[in-house]
Parts: structure tokens; sequence; C-alpha cells
């Protein structure tokens, strides 16, 4: 699948707090650092994501959308 955007980072998802509509992923990303995503509680269950996951940060503008491969 393609992306428009250009900054992909490739992350370990490490954890996934559930507010009432929303979700914060909680990524580990190269260099030891820490990225979190925020997305709906739908998103994170459609992609189905837990912790341990290997997703891929696609960064855009203010945004950082998450895609499995």
């Amino acid at each position: 699948m393609k992306y428009g955007a250009r900054n992909q980072i490739d992350a370990k998802v490490t954890g996934i707090q559930k507010g009432g509509l929303m979700c914060k992923v909680k990524l580990e990303i190269p260099a030891n650092s820490i990225m979190n995503s925020v997305m709906t509680i739908e998103s994170v269950e459609d992609l189905g994501l837990k912790e341990g996951d290997q997703v891929k940060a696609i960064v855009k503008a203010i945004n950082v959308l998450l895609v499995r491969e």
C-alpha cells in the first residue's frame, strides 16, 4: 500500500490506553525513543492492535497514522 507521507518509522506497540471514545497508543521507535498516536477505539479495533505488534508510524503534518503490513 502506498502512502502520501514520506516519514515512515518502524515501531512496536508498547501500550494501549483506552478512554471513552479515543485511545492513546504508545510506540517504541528506533534509538529507544517513545512516540504516541491518538486514534478512535474503532480504529484500534479495526487494525487489531495489541501490545507487542510491529507497525509502521506514518507521520504527515501533525498526524501520526499507524498501519499493519
